[in-house]
């Protein structure tokens, strides 16, 4: 038999602050030996709560405990607390708690009475069996050493000083495009080479394909710029602002015969509307839209986000909507709301994000990442939305989300990886691009790209 641990760390503002510290984090002792799961990154992270005020009320767990079900699960719970010793006043000395049965995959139970918990006897350490056990860290410990020799490795930073990163092919030729804060942010600039590694050689040539333009309202925030194949035609989708602060959904087609480096190749951007020819957001502000494919039709996702930096700040939000691809720019549907930062790790330190939502598609399933926690800051992170491909996904119960993130500072070198993209490289592997920080207390966004691997239920990590 191995033992199993379940516990909480003590948080560090500096290093891994109360919304990571207070999630259920796990060990295992096999062969007398302990294993922190997830590299001691937390697993299990309470749900928040939504206020009266469409605010969101983060919460941690303190004190979790673990038994054995009658049915041959496992069942961990905790009180929900907002900050150290500070319970949360609506469970009223209830408890929240999951089940499973692999240590892989957890059920929220939700609120749950705490004389049931207490009926059986649950303290921090249960034994298991060692199966579980070395299931449990294959799942949660996978190698990060990548040993496919025709896979290409990087050395972060790729480049330094751009955020958001896409690496995309076309008509025989690669290119880069990203947020450029060496640029405070203003104009959209692309890079061209023959190869990936290219894309990113000292003195590479910039192309500035859109530039400031008071006359089109092309000020700010030139923010997240993604290509896109939609319908037959090139796009690219950013989000922009004019001369009052506000980045709004935006995208521009290539011309007829255009080159994706000649600004005169490209048509004026449009803003994005709703299905009814209405403004996508009003006064809140949209950014991070990306395109996908699937099933049923063409979609569109991105961040919403209602009076940001006010005591009443929504926080971001993901919306999903269908598109017609001959008029990608109007919405199809009534946007639906996807998600909201309800975990710990995506609501750290009143950063309350859920942004930057892209996908690929996979045995049949979507798989939708979007980031949470502070965009230019060691806790950003990679969460993770799964579908099957011909299932409704304008419906939100065909969509699963995990409850910790896929990456992490703790499962790369790179400090604060996210805002991801995919692509497939030379070979055909697919590999994921994201920007990160070299530093813990470092601000300067800068670039990496892994390959993709798949754990055994077809979760990606990244090597």
């Amino acid at each position: 038999m191995s033992k199993l641990t379940v516990y909480t760390r003590e948080p560090n503002p500096e290093a891994y602050p109360f919304g990571l510290s207070s999630a259920v984090h796990f060990s295992v002792e096999i062969e007398g030996k302990t294993i922190a799961l997830n590299n001691n990154y937390g697993i299990l992270f309470a749900r928040g709560e939504i206020s009266d005020k469409n605010t969101i009320i983060p919460l941690g767990i303190e004190g979790p405990v673990i038994f054995s079900d009658e049915d041959g699960s496992i069942v961990v719970a905790g009180k929900r607390i907002h900050e150290p010793e500070k319970p949360y006043a609506a469970d009223k000395g209830r408890m929240w708690a999951w089940k499973t049965r692999d240590l892989a995959h957890f059920e929220t139970l939700g609120v749950v009475g705490s004389d049931w918990i207490e009926g059986h006897n649950p303290g921090s350490i249960i034994e298991i069996n060692e199966e579980l056990a070395q299931n449990a860290v294959k799942f949660w410990n996978p190698p990060v050493t990548a040993d496919d020799p025709t896979v290409t490795k990087y050395r972060f930073p790729l480049a330094k000083g751009y955020g958001d990163p896409v690496i995309f092919h076309w008509k025989g030729k690669w290119y880069f495009i990203s947020t450029s804060d060496n640029t405070h942010d203003v104009g959209i600039y692309v890079r061209e080479a023959d190869s990936v590694p290219e894309l990113f050689v000292p003195g590479v040539t910039e192309h500035l394909i859109l530039p400031y333009d008071e006359e089109r309202a092309l000020i700010q925030t030139f923010w997240a710029p993604e290509f896109h194949v939609i319908g037959g035609e090139l796009y690219i989708l950013f989000a922009v602002s004019g001369k009052q602060w506000g980045p709004q959904c935006h995208l521009m087609k290539l011309k007829e015969n255009g080159t994706i480096t000649d600004p005169e190749s490209w048509e004026n951007p449009v803003r994005v509307l709703r299905k009814d020819g209405s403004s996508l957001a009003g006064e809140a502000i949209t950014l991070d839209m990306t395109y996908f494919k699937a099933g049923r039709g063409s979609y569109v996702a991105w961040s919403y986000r209602e009076h940001i930096g006010r005591p009443e700040d929504t926080g971001s939000m993901i919306y999903i909507a269908s598109i017609d691809e001959n008029e990608p720019w109007k919405l199809t549907s009534d946007p639906v709301l996807l998600s909201r930062p309800l975990f710990g790790w995506e609501n750290l330190e009143g950063t309350i994000n859920n942004e930057a939502p892209y996908t690929f598609i996979r045995n049949g399933k979507v798989y939708l990442t979007y980031s949470g926690g502070s965009a230019n800051s060691y806790t950003y992170a990679v969460g993770l939305f799964t579908a099957d491909q011909d299932a409704d996904l304008l419906d939100i119960n065909s969509w699963t989300k995990s409850i910790s993130p896929i990456l992490t500072f703790y499962s790369v070198e790179e400090y604060g990886p996210g805002h991801n993209s995919f692509f497939r490289d030379e070979n055909d592997n697919l590999m994921i691009a994201y920007h990160g920080e070299m530093d813990i207390h470092e601000h300067l966004r800068c670039d990496m790209i892994r390959s993709v691997r798949f754990k055994d239920d077809g979760t990606p990590y990244f090597v």
